[in-house]
């Protein structure tokens, strides 16, 4: 169960270069259920912890903090319906869903370059849209449709990782672009739906990071929507170099 102090955070995409920092600056602020395929953050969990080499024996202050590590293929049928299950299990509730798992594949030849683009229609749908819609509704299903008065004295709230590639058009990019544009409005619509029961909704949609912003600062753009009351947004971020120092956030245009 959750300690009740630390708020607990369902990750998708724990793995990956946002989700890896997410839980390397986070891990001892929240209770994060990392979800991942195959390698886990480099943090403490229940697969691998730190020990002191001097003193194996010794009790280490990280280890108190460990994620709790998912291994999913969250396309595959019933695992979105498992992993809600294991985190409920865990920690008795979750108080911010963030989708960042994503699959992103180029097709520098268009779309009218053979088969390969149309045959990546699906794997990009399935993980940039369908998942984060699975697991919006299953958690609300499970946890959230019937506690409007602790869904909102917990500020309960899911946020989408989107990219700026959802609103702009960038060569190479448009089966990606075209499922983090259908993701955002994903995450408005969404908004609208759960406000009844009083969670929110917004999504961030960085630029390249880590090379035009760091990835420190994506991460913290979470959480700064996480302790936010805003919903129905979708943020920019890395967009305004000069505010890096203030809010890490801008909203977007639709």
């Amino acid at each position: 169960m959750s300690t009740g102090e630390r708020r607990v955070c369902l990750l998708t995409g724990a793995s990956g270069t946002l989700g890896d920092a997410f839980c390397q600056a986070y891990y001892r602020d929240y209770d994060i259920v990392a979800v991942c395929r195959t390698r886990t953050p480099a943090v403490p969990s229940q697969l691998e912890w730190y020990i002191d080499p001097l003193a194996p024996d010794a009790t280490v202050p990280e280890n108190d903090s460990r994620v709790f590590v998912v291994r999913s293929d969250l396309t595959e049928p019933g695992e979105v319906e498992r992993v809600v299950d294991l985190a409920l299990a865990r920690f008795g509730g979750v108080d911010l869903l963030v989708n960042n798992a994503a699959h992103v594949r180029l097709h520098p030849g268009g779309i009218v370059d053979g088969d390969a683009a149309l045959d990546d229609f699906e794997p990009h749908f399935a993980l940039n849209v369908a998942v984060p819609l699975r697991l919006s509704a299953r958690l609300a299903q499970r946890c959230w449709l019937h506690a409007g008065p602790e869904n909102r004295a917990r500020n309960r709230n899911i946020v989408n990782v989107s990219s700026i590639s959802g609103s702009e058009v960038y060569p190479a990019q448009t089966l990606y672009s075209a499922s983090k544009a259908a993701l955002n409005q994903l995450t408005r619509n969404i908004a609208a739906e759960f406000a009844e029961f009083g969670v929110r909704a917004n999504a961030i949609a960085p630029t390249t990071f880590p090379a035009l912003v760091p990835t420190e600062q994506v991460a913290r753009a979470i959480v700064e929507l996480d302790a936010s009351a805003v919903s129905g947004g979708v943020y920019g971020v890395g967009i305004e170099p000069e505010r890096a120092a203030g809010s890490s956030l801008r909203l977007a245009e639709p």
